[in-house]
């Protein structure tokens, strides 16, 4: 019988573990490539595509909870939905009316994942399947995510004097599909950006 306090080593899999080290490398260059988009409404240096990711993540995370959807799989969607733009860089959507990017998204991601461990392959590959299809709760959700956190990033713009996003605000919120992210758009429309830190920091006169 083994001993329950026996700490248990994982066997070396040297080609694997490079396979997977090329993957987070990959991810990685996302903190590298911009969001187009918002060079069109005339900001110069806006937000990565992991930092996009990164608030996505964490607003997949609390819908998920409102909407009793499955929290894990709306977590991988949001944090896996834009890593083929480390190979092919984000593209704003007037570029979309023009190239079919669909496509080139399910190529890259098909090579992306291709020399992972089996079980994560299948199941990456599963959940994005699932993201793409927008059928399931969790899919559904964790693109109200992606758009909840454009919305907001557009209000840090708009406040920031940024006042080419407000078209955006016409026409995201059509696409939000679930109660919870409708009812997160309403109260984003009178909340200001800089509340959170002003309720905290107390200046002195």
């Amino acid at each position: 019988m083994k001993s329950p306090n026996k700490k248990r080593t994982a066997k070396a899999q040297p080609a694997s573990n490079g396979h997977a080290l090329n993957f987070f490398a990959e991810a990685g260059l996302l903190k590298r490539v911009k969001r187009s988009g918002w060079w069109v409404a005339g900001i110069k240096d806006p937000e990565s595509v992991a930092e996009h990711s990164f608030r996505c993540a964490v607003i997949g995370y609390y819908l998920a909870h409102l909407e009793q959807a499955d929290v894990y799989q709306v977590l991988v969607m949001t944090l896996f939905n834009d890593i083929h733009e480390a190979r092919i860089n984000d593209l704003h959507k007037m570029g979309h009316f023009y190239i079919d990017f669909k496509d080139a998204e399910k190529k890259v991601f098909k090579q992306q994942v291709m020399h992972l461990d089996g079980r994560l392959k299948r199941e990456l590959s599963r959940i994005r399947e699932k993201y793409d299809r927008q059928i399931t709760l969790e899919s559904i959700v964790a693109r109200d995510a992606d758009i909840l956190e454009c919305l907001l990033q557009a209000k840090e713009y708009y406040e920031a004097g940024h006042v080419g996003v407000k078209e955006f605000f016409n026409r995201a919120p059509d696409h939000l599909k679930t109660k919870s992210a409708q009812i997160l758009w309403k109260s984003i429309k009178t909340w200001k950006s800089d509340d959170w830190w002003k309720k905290i920091v107390k200046f002195e006169r």
